[in-house]
């Protein structure tokens, strides 16, 4: 899958969810969601089995979008069989991989020379698409004999198509997160590997990482400028939050932080699925929740040390109250999810909130949400719909499946 280059050679950077758009980092879904049965498909965190032909014509569509408006795409399978050329990253790749207990030191063995003697490629392919009990050709032994023929030996990674969550870049440093579920692991560690070994991020400064507290990128949204909000619920953990806190305190990328407990339900899983922004002063919100979403405002305490670094922690204040104070605005304008009650809580399932802004006041959208798309143009939103029948099985829209890498910043 080639890129359209777009504007390349754009310096990483991003500081808020809503400066123009240059370069991002999207996952083609592929043979890795063909792994999907009914049997597994809850274990890997989908809500159905997909269509696989249609969500890649789906998301080709939408990656065809972006570039329409100046966006360079880059796919996260294209850099990582370029970042796997190293001899090094394809050992840390490998052995990563492997050191699942479940595996056993016969068939770790084998898996280590069979990978070990993979192109790029193929390996690529292998870290992506797992590999079954019935695709080996050796390390017989106990394991290969009392597992099923179709349990996996390596997992795939059906969810790499929602890149947002295993990175999150801050300014000119990415932070690189800590996924929560093991069916999901893997995911921040390729990713890790990526940022940390291909030629394109050479230079780029990492915070957090994948052996650190629970943090998701699907629950952090750069409100402004210095001014971050983290969802806490089931997800992102209080630690995490506190980690992610203290980190961007330390290297001076944030000011305040925001901590926002979510309701720990499927519906729910991230702040993003309740919350995002379309302009600087407007977000797209489930009214469901708006009266009583709140956040606890996080500063540091005074120039201390940041060996001896210090957290201040205000009251909770409704979200609303609290982001629009710490983003220095009268008001933080919300447009509600849907129409009516009924039509909020089905669109707010379908990803109605879940929009990727490209610049202040255009969105991208899934075209299925009419009335909160109908609400987002009264508002002045330019909206582009795209279609999801099939990327949503997963329970994530335009935002979930991109990792914006590069935007202008505010004022530019």
């Amino acid at each position: 899958m080639s890129e359209n280059p777009g504007t390349p050679g754009v310096a990483p950077g991003v500081d808020s969810e809503v400066g123009r758009l240059r370069t991002v980092m999207l996952h083609r879904p592929g043979a890795e969601l063909q792994r999907l049965t009914p049997r597994n498909n809850d274990r890997l965190l989908f809500d159905g089995v997909p269509w696989v032909s249609r969500a890649q014509e789906e998301h080709d569509a939408f990656a065809e979008a972006l570039r329409g408006r100046g966006v360079e795409v880059l796919y996260l399978s294209q850099l990582l069989t370029e970042t796997l050329a190293d001899a090094e990253a394809r050992h840390l790749a490998i052995e990563t991989a492997l050191t699942d207990l479940d595996l056993g030191e016969t068939l770790r063995l084998y898996l280590r020379g069979f990978l070990g003697d993979a192109t790029p490629e193929e390996l690529s392919v292998y870290l992506t698409t797992g590999i079954r009990n019935d695709e080996v050709r050796g390390g017989f032994g106990l394991v290969t004999s009392l597992l099923a023929f179709d349990d996996f030996l390596v997992d795939p990674l059906p969810n790499l198509l929602f890149t947002r969550d295993s990175s999150v870049w801050v300014r000119d440093r990415v932070a690189i997160t800590s996924l929560a579920m093991p069916a999901r692991k893997r995911e921040t560690q390729l990713t890790e590997l990526i940022y940390g070994r291909h030629p394109r991020f050479a230079g780029s400064q990492r915070i957090l990482g994948h052996h650190f507290e629970h943090v998701e990128g699907g629950d952090v949204l750069l409100l402004a400028p210095g001014v971050i909000a983290v969802g806490v619920g089931e997800r992102t953990t209080p630690a995490g939050a506190e980690r992610f806190a203290r980190q961007v305190f330390e290297t001076g990328l944030a000011e305040t932080v925001l901590a926002v407990p979510i309701a720990q339900e499927r519906a729910t899983m991230h702040l993003d699925t309740v919350c995002t922004m379309v302009d600087v002063d407007k977000v797209v919100m489930y009214p469901n929740v708006a009266d009583t979403l709140t956040a606890y405002a996080v500063t540091r305490r005074g120039d201390s040390d940041p060996e001896r670094l210090e957290l201040d922690v205000a009251a909770p204040e409704p979200f609303l109250v609290a982001a629009a104070k710490a983003m220095q605005l009268d008001t933080l304008h919300q447009i509600d999810t849907g129409l009516d009650p009924v039509e909020a809580e089905r669109e707010q399932w379908d990803d109605g909130n879940n929009t990727l802004a490209l610049a202040p006041r255009l969105a991208v959208a899934y075209e299925r949400n009419d009335g909160t798309n109908s609400r987002l143009e009264a508002a002045g939103i330019e909206v582009i719909r795209i279609a999801g029948s099939e990327l949503g099985s997963g329970r994530g829209g335009p935002r979930c499946m991109s990792c914006p890498i590069a935007r202008d910043p505010l004022g530019d």
